[in-house]
């Protein structure tokens, strides 16, 4: 009887601290976050429960050939391929920020500037905006206004570096104060000046084709945004999948890096 006991209060103290976890990381600045494993009517969830989602604006579709976590990610194409999603008081308020993603380039730049991922503000595409580098083949110029500061083009090792088509690349950007600190793989290659005080307001998140700027050739997994800065820790724990668990339905909750299939 003791035994049983004992091993009833075992398992409710492991559930209580996944699920406490789960709690603590939500809250701490996680404010959006697309797993990518699916969409219903052109929407694409966010699994923050902040009920944000996105929308495939054109072209961008789920997949499952390549994936890190769970069981899909975004493929976007084309240049036209898009998604959106529309700005919340979080996304606009912030100026220390992390956005945190998975990419695999299918095709080498175009030779113009190809769009990741941007968060507009009223007169301002960079808050930040991340893309391919104008430079064949592959590096990432991310940037924030005013001033347009950030890394230039740069890649796994840092500026001037290539990323190679077809590899999977963890991506951080984090924006403390006034720097980017610019993670590949969860080592920071480059730490570039940025405004302290950068352009923030309600325009669009876009991911893929902006306005200005057509989409790169890419696929993209998992994407966390926290409207504060990540320390290196947190980003190799994000990277490893072990910040925001999965939750089945009637099932102990296990957490990403339990699940984690990364196909090279």
């Amino acid at each position: 009887m003791r035994l049983m006991v004992y091993s009833l209060v075992v398992a409710l103290f492991i559930v209580g601290s996944a699920l406490t976890t789960h709690a603590a990381v939500k809250d701490d600045g996680l404010i959006l976050y697309f797993s990518f494993d699916s969409e219903k009517g052109g929407k694409i969830e966010d699994e923050t429960g902040g009920g944000n989602d996105a929308e495939i604006v054109k072209g961008a579709k789920i997949v499952t050939d390549e994936v890190v976590h769970g069981n899909g990610a975004i493929l976007f194409e084309e240049a036209g391929d898009s998604v959106t999603a529309n700005s919340f008081k979080a996304l606009e308020d912030y100026q220390d920020n992390s956005f945190l993603f998975w990419v695999n380039f299918t095709k080498a730049n175009s030779g113009g500037w190809d769009q990741i991922i941007a968060k507009h503000a009223p007169g301002s595409d960079r808050s930040p905006g991340i893309w391919t580098c104008n430079r064949v083949p592959l590096h990432i110029h991310y940037r924030f206004n005013v001033g347009n500061q950030g890394t230039d083009c740069a890649g796994p090792d840092g500026e001037n570096d290539t990323f190679e088509i077809g590899e999977w690349y963890h991506i951080a950007g984090v924006k403390k104060d006034a720097k980017l600190a610019f993670y590949v793989d969860g080592k920071k290659v480059a730490e570039p000046g940025v405004p302290k005080d950068h352009a923030q307001g309600d325009a669009l998140l876009y991911i893929g084709k902006s306005p200005a700027y057509n989409s790169a050739k890419f696929y993209l997994d998992d994407l966390y945004i926290f409207d504060r800065a990540l320390d290196a820790d947190e980003v190799s724990e994000v990277m490893d999948g072990k910040l925001l668990p999965v939750e089945p339905d009637d099932k102990l909750t296990t957490t990403w890096g339990q699940v984690k299939v990364r196909r090279d």
